[in-house]
């Protein structure tokens, strides 16, 4: 997989982890310890395509 394919791949699990967390927020009684494994995964994630544009 070249570079620019694992960054494109990193960059939609963001937004899919991003659109998790926004349907998961806007429920009636969100599950706190669920919006934050979706955080920290997306923050992760960012972290990785950040780390892969500097290289």
């Amino acid at each position: 997989m070249s570079l620019q394919a694992r960054i494109e791949s990193l960059s939609s699990r963001h937004a899919s982890l991003e659109m998790k967390i926004s349907d998961e927020d806007h429920r009636p009684r969100p599950d706190g310890s669920a919006l934050s494994r979706l955080k920290l995964e997306k923050l992760r994630v960012k972290e990785e395509m950040e780390r892969l544009r500097r290289s």
